[in-house]
This record gives structure tokens, C-alpha cells and sequence, in this order.
């Protein structure tokens, strides 16, 4: 990435693997990163639950994957990690720090992505500075099952509401990735549809191909 373009510019959001270290079927984290990257995942966020020391050694396994297959690494919440180890971007909810604190730390030059759950979010997001938006839960997810639901609708609302990307989230899998045809989403974000799978690369590869007949 090495022109005057902006990075933010060139992201492919297609295929947005969120990592879950309990839901994973590979002994190492990194194993299962370059496995979904090898079946087409295009952008990889790193959340983990550990102490700050664990997930920045994390980060910089996770990160040598990564580069090497140049894609993305974002790092959920935590904005310290992500300069720590020099990540591509951070990924922020409503209860985290403001998104204006966020840019100020890590500069114009990280991804900065904003969860929302309707169509005020995501304009005030979007009119921010956001790069992109994780809009969701769309559907009922046992990673977080006290989310509020975004029904087709809303979702439909906030993609006419804003022009920066949209990845949906939640409950995304094979079954539903069909149903956001026409809609206009940029990507999907997937956890245990793809983590979770005795064989990830083939999960993925899937899953790609759904989204990619998706945003045809």
C-alpha cells in the first residue's frame, strides 16, 4: 500500500473474519487466521478477552499472518494493542471510547470502525469520520446474546443513510448471507461460521463465494 492513495480506500470488506479464541477448532489463533485467509477472508479483527500482555503477543502472531498474506488486521477495542503493535486499524462500539478521542490517538492513517444498531448510529458515525460501519446484530448469535436485533428494514435505512461501507454481523452464515441481496452491504462479518469449522479454509472459501453473488 504504498502510493498516495489512502489505505481506507483500498479495503476490501468482503469477508470480515472477528476471531473468538473459545469457539475455534485450531490449537493457535494464527493457524486459524491464515486458514481463513487462504479460503478468501479479507480483513481479520483480533478480540480477545486475555490480559494485555497475552493479547499483544497475540496481536504480533496474529499480525505476521496478516502481512504475509497482506490483509488487514483490526484490533477490537482496544486502541493501546493496536498501536502497540502498529495494526492496520481499531474497531469501536457505542460504549467504548468516542469516536473523536480514537481518531486523535491513532491518526488518519488507521481504519477506524464503528458498531451501530440503527439508522442515528450510523449517521452520527458516519458523519464523524468512520470508516466503515458493523451493523448488527442482524440475527440471534450465542457470541452475544444480549444484542439488539437490526431487522432488514433499518438495515435498508442506514445502507441509504450513508455512503461509507456497511458490513453486517451477527448470526451471518451460509443460510443467511442470501438474504441481504440488493441491499447494498459491502461485506459480512463472521465468527463461528467460520472458526468454529472442522475444516476453516473450506468454510470460508463457502462463504466467500456467497457474498461475492451477494454484492454482485
Amino acid at each position: 500500500m504504498a502510493n498516495n492513495e489512502p489505505m481506507q480506500n483500498k479495503i476490501d470488506y468482503s469477508l470480515y473474519l472477528v476471531t473468538d479464541r473459545e469457539l475455534m477448532t485450531t490449537e493457535k489463533i494464527e493457524e486459524c487466521v491464515e486458514q481463513a485467509i487462504k479460503g478468501g477472508c479479507t480483513m481479520v479483527q483480533l478480540r480477545e478477552k486475555t490480559s494485555s500482555r497475552e493479547f499483544y503477543q497475540t496481536a504480533l502472531q496474529v499480525q505476521e499472518v496478516t502481512k504475509r498474506q497482506n490483509v488487514p488486521l483490526i484490533i477490537n477495542d482496544r486502541i493501546d494493542i493496536a498501536l502497540a503493535v502498529d495494526a492496520d486499524g481499531v474497531h469501536i462500539g457505542q460504549n467504548d471510547l468516542p469516536y473523536e478521542a480514537v481518531r486523535r490517538v491513532v491518526g488518519q492513517n488507521k481504519i477506524v470502525g464503528i458498531s451501530v444498531s440503527n439508522i442515528t448510529e450510523a449517521y452520527i458515525a458516519a458523519d464523524q469520520g468512520a470508516d466503515y460501519l458493523g451493523v448488527g446484530a442482524m440475527f440471534f448469535t450465542e457470541t452475544k446474546t444480549d444484542a439488539h436485533l437490526v431487522d432488514m428494514e433499518e438495515l435498508r435505512n442506514i445502507r441509504n443513510s450513508v455512503s461509507i461501507p456497511i458490513i453486517v454481523i451477527g448470526g451471518i452464515n451460509e443460510k443467511t448471507i442470501p438474504l441481504f441481496k440488493n441491499i447494498g452491504i459491502d461485506g459480512v462479518a463472521v465468527i463461528s461460521a467460520i472458526v468454529s469449522k472442522k475444516n476453516i479454509k473450506s468454510a470460508s472459501r463457502k462463504l466467500k463465494t456467497l457474498i461475492m453473488e451477494v454484492k454482485r
